[in-house]
C-alpha cells in the first residue's frame, strides 16, 4: 500500500479515536456528581482514582501490546484495541455507581494502546524523509479530534445527558475496527525497510540501554502528568471563573477546543521544522513554551483571557509529542518500533496515573488557580534538563544525516560509474585488438 493512502486512513481513524475520548473524559467529574451521585466531598478523590486506574493498567499493558505488534502484527493490535475500547465505552454508559465506573476504567486500561498501535503501523509505511510531516499530521488529527470531542460531547450532554456520549463514542470505535479490517493491509516486515535484513523483535532491555529512548520516556511521561494534572480540574475551574454552573459542559467544551484548534494548526508546522532543523530542537522549544504559557494561566480572573491563553498553550503543546514520536522512528528499526512505542505510551500512562491523583490532592487543599504555575514549572525545568543533559545521538539533525547518506550514495554511484566506464573501455580495447589480429591474419593468407 502507498504510505499516503495509509496516512489518510489512519488520520481519519485518529480523529474518531480522539474525539470519542475527549467527548466524555473531560466531563467525568460532572458525570460522577450528576449521574452517578458521588458524594460532593469525595468527587475530587473519585475523579483522581478513576483517571489514574486506567493509566496505571495501561502502563503495565502498553509494552506487552507493543511487543506483540512487532511479533504478531501491527494491524491486529489496532483492531484489538479499538474493539475492546468500544466495549469499555458502552459499559461506561450503563454504570450506576462510581465504583462500577472505576472497574470499567480498569477494562479500558487493559484495552488501551490504539494511539501507539496506529503510530507503529504508520511508521512501517512512511519513508524516513517524510517522518516529520507524517507524525505532524497524525498529531494534528489527534488534536482535531480533541477539538470536535468536547464541543460535540458538551452539546450532546446538555441535550440528552452524558450517557448518550458513551454510546456514540463506542460506535466510533466500532467503525475504526471495521475500517482497519477492510481497508488497511498488514505491512510486510521484509518490505518495511527496503534492503534491511530481517531482525528479531527487540527486547525492552536493549531499547532502554539507549540514552535517547530513556530521555524520551522521561519527557513524555512528565508531559502527560502535567496534562492530566490539569484536565480533571479544568472544567471546575472554568465554572469558578464564570461564577455560574449554567451550561458549564458546553462552555468548557468550547474552551477545551481552543487549545485543540491551535494544536491542529501548529502540529504539522512543528513536524516540518523538526524534519528541517532537528526534532530535538523542536522538542526543547515546545516544552519550554508550553511550560511558560501554562504558568501564566493563573493570572486571568475572568474566562475570556483564560480561554485566549488556552489557545496559545495549544501552540506550544502541539510540538512535544510529534517530535518525540519522530525521534523514536529515527532512532529505531522497523522490527522494534512497536516495542519502542509501547514503552513510550507506558511512560505516558505512568505520568497519567500520577497526574490525576496529584491534581485531585492539590485541588482538595489549594485553590485551582495555583495548580497552573506548579504544572507549568515542571515543563520549564524539563526543557532545561533536556537541553543540558540530552545525549549526542538525540541531538542529531535527521536532515543532515539524510544528506550525509545521500552524499555517500552519490559517491558510491560515481565510483560505480567510473568502474563501469573503465570496464567498457577495456572491453572495447580488447575487441579492437582482436579485430586487428584477425585482419592481420587474413592479410598473411
Amino acid at each position: 500500500m502507498s504510505w499516503k493512502v495509509v496516512l489518510a486512513i489512519l488520520t481519519c481513524n485518529v480523529v474518531m479515536m480522539s474525539s470519542s475520548y475527549t467527548m466524555i473524559i473531560p466531563f467525568l467529574p460532572l458525570y460522577l456528581a450528576n449521574d452517578l451521585q458521588a458524594d460532593p466531598d469525595t468527587v475530587n478523590i473519585w475523579t483522581g482514582a478513576i483517571f489514574a486506574v486506567c493509566f496505571a493498567v495501561t502502563a503495565v499493558m502498553a509494552p506487552i501490546w507493543g511487543k506483540m505488534s512487532d511479533s504478531r502484527g501491527k494491524k491486529l493490535m489496532v483492531m484489538r484495541s479499538s474493539s475492546l475500547i468500544a466495549v469499555a465505552y458502552i459499559l461506561g454508559g450503563l454504570v450506576q455507581t462510581p465504583l462500577q465506573l472505576f472497574f470499567v476504567r480498569i477494562l479500558q486500561g487493559f484495552a488501551a494502546g490504539l494511539w501507539p498501535a496506529s503510530l507503529s503501523l504508520m511508521s512501517a509505511y512512511v519513508p524516513k524523509t517524510k517522518v516529520g510531516i507524517a507524525m505532524g499530521i497524525m498529531q494534528s488529527a489527534n488534536i482535531c479530534g480533541g477539538i470536535i470531542g468536547p464541543l460535540f460531547g458538551g452539546v450532546m450532554a446538555e441535550a440528552f445527558g452524558m450517557r448518550i456520549s458513551f454510546f456514540i463514542a463506542g460506535s466510533a470505535l466500532v467503525l475504526i475496527t471495521l475500517i482497519t479490517l477492510f481497508f488497511i493491509k498488514e505491512p510486510p516486515r521484509q518490505q518495511a525497510e527496503p534492503g534491511a535484513v530481517k531482525a528479531p523483535t527487540a527486547s525492552y532491555g536493549s531499547l532502554l540501554k539507549s540514552g535517547t529512548i530513556r530521555m524520551l520516556l522521561l519527557c513524555t511521561g512528565l508531559t502527560n502528568m502535567v496534562i492530566l494534572l490539569l484536565q480533571p480540574i479544568m472544567t471546575l475551574y472554568i465554572g469558578q471563573l464564570r461564577g455560574t454552573q449554567e451550561n458549564l459542559l458546553m462552555v468548557s467544551g468550547l474552551v477545551f477546543s481552543f487549545s485543540g484548534i491551535a494544536g491542529a494548526i501548529a502540529a504539522p508546522i512543528w513536524g516540518r521544522q523538526g524534519q528541517a532543523h532537528g526534532f530535538f530542537k523542536t522538542e526543547v522549544i515546545s516544552l519550554f513554551a508550553a511550560g511558560v504559557l501554562i504558568c501564566s494561566q493563573f493570572i486571568p480572573s475572568t474566562l475570556i483571557p483564560f480561554a485566549i491563553l488556552n489557545f496559545i498553550v495549544g501552540l506550544g503543546f502541539s510540538g512535544i509529542f510529534p517530535s518525540a514520536n519522530s525521534m523514536i522512528i529515527v532512532n529505531t528499526q522497523t522490527s522494534e518500533r512497536g516495542t519502542a512505542f509501547g514503552l513510550l505510551f507506558s511512560a505516558q500512562q505512568i505520568g497519567g496515573t500520577v497526574g490525576p491523583l496529584l491534581g485531585g490532592v492539590l485541588a482538595t487543599f489549594i485553590d485551582y488557580g495555583y495548580i497552573f504555575p506548579i504544572a507549568g514549572s515542571v515543563l520549564v525545568c524539563l526543557s532545561l534538563f533536556l537541553f543540558f543533559k540530552a545525549p549526542a545521538e538525540m541531538r542529531r539533525n535527521p536532515t543532515a544525516a539524510s544528506a550525509t547518506v545521500q552524499k555517500k550514495r552519490a559517491n558510491i554511484n560515481k565510483i560505480k560509474e567510473q568502474i563501469v566506464a573503465e570496464l567498457k573501455a577495456e572491453a572495447a580495447a580488447k575487441q579492437d585488438s582482436a579485430s586487428a589480429a584477425a585482419s592481420a591474419g587474413k592479410e598473411q593468407h
